[in-house]
């Protein structure tokens, strides 16, 4: 190691939500008080539900 090596690697902050430029889309409009909804994508149907523990679960 030479005397100018740190053990910290370098990163940038992570971007705030303000400079995304993903949109952020919340999950209670995609639920609508549901707890699973069906997604297409690509010819084929998805499900995406909500679990007890609040979590998201998307299959095939």
């Amino acid at each position: 190691m030479t005397p100018n090596d740190t053990d910290t690697p370098l990163s940038s902050p992570a971007p705030s939500a303000t400079t995304r430029s993903q949109p952020i889309v919340e999950s209670h409009e995609l639920f609508r008080g549901a707890s699973e909804i069906l997604i297409s994508h690509d010819g084929a149907i998805y499900r995406m539900r909500i679990t007890r523990q609040g979590k998201l679960i998307l299959n095939k």
